[in-house]
């Protein structure tokens, strides 16, 4: 079945879907089995103003627009208070730190980016116990114990291996590849990594890996120096927007018309601007306003309804030439 909307249809149809539970439900993992000793809300807060605080890594990252979009757009439908919060840059502790302190700042709800699979389940135990429900959103703690109640996210290893398996008859057997991570120590990153490589590595493939940073010009120079230094090399697939548009980039600048394509994650204006030009093969849209809407809405049912959080695999779609100026009108919106 094909579904044809109107960007003034959209939020509706999200709604919609909300509930009549149409979108895909995941079986509960190991961290979402039922604990009888996990404590519920002492009450339903069903006519109390309520407070939503989003917390992330990198809160700086242009990724993250089109979350607070949805957040703000699902805000306002159900007539609640978020605020998008967290730290420059990846640091665990303080991001952890923040999780408390909403707790303590009477926050009555938590959408927080668990990019690491042990750093916040004391922080998570601690804020269910307070009766503060906390959904994961961009990135979950799926493969061990963590009490949050939900994700909203991308099934991270699986889209690892939608685009290697997208872009597996375009690779030689044999074939050198670079592969990218624009930071260490982000479980998000490597578990798409693992879904490529796993993929790729009974074609078989060999790979280099380089980390790019943030900062995309920065990153191009690194991809730029590998590829220099391993000649062999004429494929680059990337983990993230940052290093996505760091291939793309380097290939442009320096590489262009030699036979050199890369593919990679996210959306961006200059990711997007990279596909037309043939320098990028194609993205994966992890569909970040979906981030945002749902823990809102998850969380206020919760609140007021004890209608309990289940996870919504935020989706694996392929962005490519054939599609890319339908997605580019709704990027500058924000819906993308």
């Amino acid at each position: 079945m094909s579904i044809v909307l109107c960007r003034g249809g959209l939020l509706g149809f999200l709604v919609a879907l909300s509930l009549c539970g149409t979108l895909l439900v995941h079986p509960p993992s190991l961290a979402e089995q039922p604990d009888p000793k996990r404590p519920k809300p002492a009450t339903v807060r069903a006519d109390k103003p309520l407070r939503i605080a989003f917390i992330t890594c990198s809160v700086e990252g242009k990724f993250f627009e089109p979350v607070k979009r949805g957040m703000n757009d699902a805000a306002k439908l159900l007539g609640v208070t978020c605020e998008f919060k967290g730290t420059r840059g990846v640091n665990l502790d303080s991001q952890a730190t923040m999780v408390r302190a909403a707790v303590a700042e009477g926050y009555d709800g938590i959408a927080l980016n668990i990019v690491d699979p042990n750093a916040f389940d004391t922080a998570v135990q601690e804020a269910i116990d307070a009766g503060v429900p906390v959904v994961a959103f961009n990135v979950d703690d799926h493969n061990s114990p963590n009490a949050r109640l939900a994700a909203v996210n991308q099934r991270l290893y699986d889209a690892g291996r939608s685009l290697a398996e997208h872009v597996a008859a375009e690779i030689p057997e044999n074939a050198h590849v670079l592969m990218t991570m624009h930071d260490k120590g982000v479980s998000a990153l490597e578990d798409r990594l693992h879904g490529l490589q796993d993929v790729l590595k009974d074609k078989p493939v060999r790979w280099t890996i380089v980390i790019t940073g943030n900062d995309s010009a920065k990153g191009a120079a690194v991809i730029t120096d590998a590829l220099q230094q391993h000649p062999d090399i004429r494929i680059v697939l990337s983990t993230g927007q940052a290093d996505t548009e760091s291939a793309g980039l380097a290939i442009e600048k320096n590489f262009s018309d030699n036979g050199y394509w890369s593919a990679g994650f996210d959306l961006s204006n200059e990711t997007l601007r990279l596909i037309q030009a043939g320098h990028i093969h194609c993205t994966v849209d992890q569909q970040p306003y979906v981030q945002g809407f749902y823990p809102v809405v998850q969380l206020t049912h919760y609140l007021r309804y004890g209608i309990h959080p289940s996870d919504i695999d935020a989706g694996a779609a392929i962005i490519n030439r054939d599609n890319v100026k339908q997605v580019l009108e709704l990027k500058r919106e924000n819906y993308r």
